[in-house]
């Protein structure tokens, strides 16, 4: 499948919450307990999202010129890394809508997300995940990730990722 990112606009968060809910509407079903705050999100979750629109953070992930994805690509993550000295790109909120999962389009994205990244001279790539979702922790392992610490949030217990791209 071929996909391009677009810099989402900040008038296009609806659409953002939407995917959010949708993913945690498919993990409860599931029985994954991971983002059920997205299912009825409080004014400081939507205030993050915000925030990350304004900023020009988030990205679209376009097939056939509908969205079937999100992310948010920052130069740093100081709530859930802190300050960190060496330069790095994170990955949050990484979503692909549930009529488009599989086909390893995540793995496509964490791929061109590599590239996009060493074309900025930064060889570095961190993430973060539910450390309950052991599905999700065993995926971005085989992506090439590597689990350097935990960090507990208000939410969950998150394991936080990195990947060298040298």
């Amino acid at each position: 499948m071929n996909f391009k990112f677009r810099q989402a606009n900040k008038y296009e968060i609806k659409e953002a919450l939407a995917m959010l809910k949708e993913a945690a509407e498919n993990l409860k079903s599931k029985k994954i307990e991971q983002w059920e705050f997205w299912l009825n999100p409080t004014e400081e979750k939507i205030a993050w999202i915000r925030e990350g629109f304004e900023n020009g953070e988030f990205y679209f992930i376009i097939h056939n010129d509908k969205i079937i994805g999100m992310f948010r690509w920052l130069d740093e993550d100081t709530l859930y890394w802190g300050k960190e000295k060496e330069k790095a790109k994170y990955i949050h909120s990484l979503v692909v809508k549930v009529k488009y999962a599989g086909n390893k389009i995540g793995e496509k994205i964490i791929e061109k997300l590599s590239e996009n990244a060493k074309k900025e001279h930064i060889f570095t790539l961190r993430l973060d995940c539910n450390a309950a979702n052991r599905k999700l922790c065993e995926y971005y392992e085989k992506q090439g990730f590597t689990k350097v610490r935990e960090k507990l949030m208000p939410d969950s217990l998150n394991n936080l990722y990195e990947k060298r791209l040298i």
